[in-house]
């Protein structure tokens, strides 16, 4: 069980890394913009499987599962930027 302190925290962090993900789509990085949001978005987004949906406190085959998962959008992505970046 989790702490209401500690769902107070993770949400202040996930309002503060929505706040750097404005903040970098407003510095125009060029071929970096994409690449920033998209760790932006990973770390929000471990942040919310790890505490909002308790998966830090799960068995370990739901954690492969995601890892999985995660890997095979991974190379879906990674193909498509390849694919993008030499036409």
């Amino acid at each position: 069980m989790t702490a209401l302190g500690t769902y107070v925290k993770v949400w202040l962090a996930l309002i503060a890394l929505t706040g750097l993900t404005v903040t970098a789509a407003g510095l125009h990085l060029g071929s970096l913009s994409v690449l920033a949001a998209i760790l932006i978005a990973s770390v929000k987004s471990s942040l919310v499987l790890s505490f909002f949906m308790n998966l830090r406190s799960e068995e370990r085959v739901f954690k492969v599962m995601l890892g999985v998962a995660m890997a095979t959008m991974a190379v879906i992505m990674l193909l498509t930027f390849v694919d993008v970046w030499y036409r």
